[in-house]
């Protein structure tokens, strides 16, 4: 019985999988028309949401897909190739699923997870500008009688636009880290639209506003950054960033061989009749694709990193925070390393081609804007800097608190 039930799982992961290009492909019809016009993949996400692989990481006993991490990044690489704006929208969602998946069954808990496999997509803010700081959060509960009120103003809340609830870090009346969930239609909260970055331009990565939006008491839990399961989220939150990287870097490809084949002509002194058999345009082909199969060698080796320090902590292995440390250490190289090889894409693609593949027509430079904004998220000096002060000294500081560094 137990095997036969075992088989129905993996026949459910199996073929959600291999659904997986279908579904991309219909996500990414006309996205880079609908990169021009600023048009958010609503209708993206509604075809995300029926394919049920919101509740991937979801164990097959909860009414999840029970798949591995490596399952995730490889499905969230797969949108991007597609369109990057919905894959990386994705990404508050995929860490709220794998802090479910490793922590306790709280009921505040179980509400989510069963909120996940019924199928809701979350979002959520954390970032507050005009603070001194980055990270900083003045966003506070006000205690209400039996409920909660909450006011002021998040950025960057990426997907929120797209997804049935939002994830909060506020303060509690006592100054105290705290997470709150509520569903975005909630009175008195609103989605502004007014992310305005050149790259990612349809990530819904704006504003919330919260005008005295009611909160109840069991849609409140603490907020902690330095355990296990929250160090590990760190790292996942990362990865999911590359991986989307390492999707815009296959379109980016995919842009170039079809402007080649369909477009291209060889250059003025070249003796080749035609450009797809002009040496030159093939040697950039060829170095193009080299670099997006490294990109996503690189990506794979790191989920399975992850995809260790997770079970590790679901079992609760002795050598769990050495995993999880090993975890951070790989994603901040695997960042590094990335970010090189998928910018050096991103402007290297137009060799090849003349001046016309700068056609707006074309929109090829929405892939560097997507990348470099991508890789803004966060200073590479001082992850390099993090990375080599482990290799010299040991040093773990930035490597243990949870943050984003």
């Amino acid at each position: 019985m137990a095997a036969a039930q075992n088989t129905a799982a993996n026949a459910r992961l199996e073929a959600a999988l291999a659904a997986l290009p279908a579904l991309a492909k219909a996500i990414g019809e006309g996205a880079a028309a609908r990169e021009v016009r600023r048009e958010l993949p609503f209708d993206g996400f509604r075809l995300f949401r029926e394919s049920g692989l919101g509740k991937l990481r979801l164990p097959v006993e909860w009414g999840g897909l029970g798949g591995s991490l490596v399952d995730e990044f490889d499905v969230i690489a797969a949108l991007a190739a597609e369109d990057s704006n919905l894959a990386h929208a994705l990404r508050i969602h995929f860490d709220q699923t794998e802090a479910l998946l490793l922590s306790p069954r709280t009921p505040f808990n179980e509400l989510q997870i069963q909120r996940v496999i019924d199928g809701a997509i979350f979002g959520g803010a954390s970032t507050e500008l005009g603070t001194s700081r980055p990270g900083e959060i003045t966003t506070q509960l006000v205690r209400e009688g039996d409920h909660y009120r909450l006011n002021g103003r998040k950025y960057y809340a990426t997907g929120t636009a797209f997804s049935d609830y939002a994830r909060l870090n506020v303060q509690d009346d006592h100054g105290n880290p705290v997470v709150v969930v509520i569903p975005v239609a909630r009175d008195g909260l609103n989605v502004l639209d007014d992310w305005d970055g050149m790259g990612q331009r349809m990530t819904a990565s704006g504003s919330l506003v919260f005008d005295n939006v009611r909160v109840q008491d069991d849609e409140v839990t603490q907020r902690t950054l330095t355990t296990l399961v929250g160090r590990h989220g760190g790292a996942l939150r990362q990865l999911h960033l590359v991986a989307t990287a390492a999707g815009i870097v296959r379109n980016a490809v995919a842009d170039a061989q079809r402007y080649v084949l369909q477009h291209g002509r060889p250059a003025l002194h070249s003796p080749a009749p035609s450009a797809r058999e002009d040496l030159f345009i093939q040697q950039v082909i060829g170095d193009l694709t080299a670099h997006s199969h490294a990109i996503d060698a690189l990506v794979r080796d790191n989920a399975r990193v992850l995809d260790r320090s997770a079970r590790a902590i679901r079992n609760g292995e002795a050598n769990a925070d050495a995993l999880v440390l090993e975890g951070a250490l790989a994603t901040a190289r695997t960042q590094l390393v990335v970010s090189k090889l998928a910018l050096y894409v991103g402007e290297r693609m137009f060799e090849a081609g003349g001046a016309s593949a700068t056609s707006r027509a074309h929109n090829f430079d929405r892939h560097w804007r997507n990348l470099r904004t991508i890789f803004s998220h966060n200073p590479l000096s001082h992850k390099a800097r993090v990375v080599g002060d482990h290799a010299l000294n040991g040093t773990t500081t930035h490597l243990t608190e949870g943050r984003v560094f």
